[in-house]
């Protein structure tokens, strides 16, 4: 049950209200980058008969309408694929839910409903996605630091450094480091972000595209945040080839019935593309130095717990 009096005073927080003021600021920031790059803003795809396996989340979350069953969006990776037939460089402001096991309910970085900053680029590739990301970063970490620098000398947050070109690690050299669950040993030993690189093709989802030359590895990136911060961004290039989609589908051990209709529309053809999202919760959470992801979000839904 929720616990009426905490949930009002949650609400009633002088830290929620400026973590509310800076997100305000973070999304228009986003917005006015992606809008003078080119970029066309779509609506969010709420359900469909399709959307992210995202392996590590096995329950799905599903809603019948008028006797047809759809998913509840985990995120628009297909859809924006889709969407390049319409607009060649886009992004959207996407709410994704994700029922993450109720053992992540104190990480301080996972809510089971939040929202994620997704976007795709046209005939665009990895080092073009990776130069997108790191001005898009630099110049809304920038103008947070100059704009809303009362509200954070409140909390007493000094944000890093966030000067392009950002360093680079491999996935590999990052086990080598830090061990097999490198994230966080690898965020809170930096200073500032890093590239996450070359993943390999077990550990990410079938629309990741294999490097040709390098068979067994994607053409994928992470973001890291410094400081413990975690992962801050996620992308890639993405697969394209309809012979090559099914085969990694396959490979997964996911039924190809499961996927019919974006298939069916894959087989008609699909630009080859690169993008990225990123939770905008974790950003706040980022830029505010708070423990808690919950205390940057109304309504906040941790896993395993009740909340409205």
């Amino acid at each position: 049950m929720i616990d009426i009096d905490k949930f009002l005073e949650q609400l009633k927080s002088p830290r929620l209200q400026l973590a509310i003021s800076i997100q305000t600021r973070l999304i228009t920031y986003i917005r006015e980058f992606l809008l003078e790059a080119g970029f066309q803003e779509i609506l969010p795809v709420i359900i469909s008969p399709v959307t992210d396996p995202l392996t590590d989340y096995r329950v799905r979350g599903e809603v019948v309408c008028y006797g047809f069953k759809y998913q509840i969006t985990k995120s628009m990776i297909f859809h924006k694929q889709l969407a390049l037939h319409a607009a060649p460089k886009l992004f959207c402001f996407s709410p994704n839910v994700r029922i993450e096991t109720a053992d992540r309910e104190n990480s301080g970085r996972h809510l089971i409903e939040f929202v994620q900053l997704d976007l795709e680029v046209r005939q665009a590739n990895r080092e073009e996605i990776i130069e997108l990301g790191e001005g898009l970063f630099s110049t809304v970490i920038s103008r947070i630091k100059k704009e809303a620098l009362t509200d954070l000398k409140t909390i007493k947050r000094e944000l890093p450094s966030f000067e392009p070109p950002f360093k680079r690690i491999t996935y590999e050299q990052a086990v080598k480091s830090f061990g097999e669950n490198f994230e966080l040993k690898l965020s809170e030993a930096l200073t500032e972000p890093v590239w996450l690189i070359d993943f390999p093709l077990e550990e990410r989802e079938f629309y990741d595209r294999q490097a040709e030359t390098r068979p067994g590895t994607l053409v994928d990136m992470d973001l890291i945040y410094p400081g413990g911060f975690g992962e801050a961004l996620s992308g890639g290039e993405r697969e394209y080839e309809i012979e090559k989609i099914k085969s990694r589908i396959q490979l997964k051990g996911i039924d190809l019935e499961s996927y019919d209709l974006y298939l069916k529309l894959a087989e008609r053809g699909l630009y080859p593309s690169a993008g990225f999202g990123f939770g905008l919760e974790r950003l706040t959470r980022f830029v505010c130095g708070f423990k808690d992801i919950a205390e940057v979000r109304l309504f906040a839904k941790k896993p395993g717990v009740y909340g409205l």
